[in-house]
């Protein structure tokens, strides 16, 4: 069986589809949500799923690096999830899960990736470039921002009269469709 962590700092709506999917899964268990967000809505979410929760701030996620590294091989880590999380994952970090930590991001990578480029503002970039398509690339991690192997990439149609709020819509439908297909990848 694969031990996955989620790492979430907002709504937590992929984690929760994550929950749903996996649910009677008998190859893969969420474990616990990271968060570096006490209120964010992932926590309440996760804890209606009976997941445990921990809180990791900027500071000891950068600071502490190897004490996290050591707490998620106590958990028997196998797997990390980036679903929405927003802080930089240290190399660190990243060379103790060598190609076992998969991000989901909301644009057809490589265009719209790379620091500050996430929900609502990689939306807004679409719209204001006069895109006709975007969509969402599931890659593995690795030291540079949204420059790992790609997994998945899927596309939806961007209309003219598309808002940030109606692309955000389609870009989350393909999440919720194939980020599980990913992590099935990953199984």
């Amino acid at each position: 069986m694969v031990n996955a962590v989620i790492f979430a700092s907002g709504n937590g709506s992929n984690a929760e589809n994550l929950f749903n999917y996996f649910a009677n899964d008998t190859r893969i268990k969420i474990k616990l949500v990271v968060t570096n967000n006490p209120d964010a809505a992932v926590v309440t979410k996760a804890e209606a799923y009976k997941k445990n929760v921990q809180l990791i701030s900027k500071t000891a996620l950068e600071q502490y690096t190897n004490q996290i590294i050591e707490f998620l091989k106590v958990e028997n880590t196998d797997l990390i999830i980036l679903a929405g999380f927003l802080l930089k994952i240290p190399e660190e970090l990243i060379k103790a899960f060598p190609e076992k930590i998969i991000n989901i991001h909301p644009s057809l990578l490589p265009k719209y990736g790379g620091k500050g480029m996430f929900g609502k503002h990689v939306h807004k970039a679409v719209i204001e470039n006069k895109e006709t398509e975007s969509g969402i690339t599931i890659h593995l991690v690795n030291e540079e921002y949204d420059k790992g192997k790609i997994l998945i990439q899927e596309k939806c149609v961007v209309e003219k009269n598309d808002t940030i709020e109606s692309l955000t819509k389609k870009i989350q439908s393909l999440e919720f469709m194939y980020l599980p297909k990913a992590v099935e990848l990953f199984l």
